[in-house]
């Protein structure tokens, strides 16, 4: 085999090895994946209620309600509103016309079960007052 046949095979060796590692890869990290949308992608999205995701927006104020063992509250893009059912603790911050990030899974197109819920805060630090 000349020379220039064996550079070839080796090149083409190390592309399809290349190649290979980098699906095998991105299959493994497509499992890990968890999706952001806000209430308005929801409604165009079809979304398995298997699917973990996070669903972002703002707290509509009068909505925040009791519901089983948990709460039942609003959350809106200024677009679409979608009902956030959380079972589990809520973060300190957390109130109405608060930014939150909730992760669950979506029942239906209207309704979201979520697992956990972050609050989103401003950047500024604020220390606490001096007495």
């Amino acid at each position: 085999m000349k020379l220039k046949h064996r550079r070839l095979l080796i090149i083409i060796g190390g592309f399809t090895g290349l190649g290979l590692s980098a699906f095998f890869t991105l299959r493994a990290l497509q499992d890990n994946l968890i999706y952001f949308y806000r209430p308005s992608d929801l409604a165009s999205k079809k979304i398995s209620s298997q699917e973990r995701i996070r669903v972002g927006g703002q707290v509509m104020p009068g909505s925040l309600t009791p519901f089983g063992k948990g709460v039942r509250f609003r959350i809106t893009d200024q677009h679409t509103s979608l009902w956030v059912i959380s079972s589990g603790l809520l973060p300190d911050l957390f109130r109405e016309g608060q930014g939150i990030v909730a992760e669950g899974f979506l029942q239906d197109p209207h309704v979201f079960q979520a697992t956990s819920v972050l609050v989103k805060h401003d950047e500024n630090y604020r220390p606490p007052d001096a007495r």
